[in-house]
């Protein structure tokens, strides 16, 4: 009698685990950017050859950025850029500019919320 409770039991906790790691975690991308999570929250980076816009939101929802920070380091072969984002409305920051994008960029990113301590979150580039 007892091999079967057992047997249920663990059955039940790995199921509600399971559950549990999905509810409202969905890091994919949104907006058709690259995501990293630090701290609870997904940024998305999008980049194009004349703009990068970062998307905020954490646990899915947006998060404001009036009053936010960014700065990023775009590194393509030995080339470093380096730009300031500024807050576009909603969860939106934005550099305008002449960036290389593509396979085989990478972007270093230092972000600093409102309220938040400063994060950090590398993306390469597809």
């Amino acid at each position: 009698m007892k091999k079967p409770l057992i047997a249920f039991l663990c059955a039940a906790s790995l199921l509600a685990t399971a559950a549990h790691a999905g509810a409202g975690h969905d890091h994919g991308p949104k907006y058709g950017g690259v995501t990293r999570e630090v701290s609870s929250i997904t940024y998305e980076l999008v980049a194009k050859s004349d703009s990068l816009t970062l998307y905020v939101s954490g646990h899915g929802k947006p998060i404001m950025t009036r009053g936010a920070k960014a700065e990023a380091a775009i590194y393509a072969g030995n080339d470093k850029t380096t730009v300031v984002f500024e807050p576009a409305g909603d969860n939106r920051m934005t550099a305008k500019g002449s960036f290389k994008v593509g396979v085989g960029v990478r972007v270093a990113l230092i972000v600093t919320l409102v309220g938040k301590s400063e994060a950090k979150a590398n993306f390469n580039l597809k």
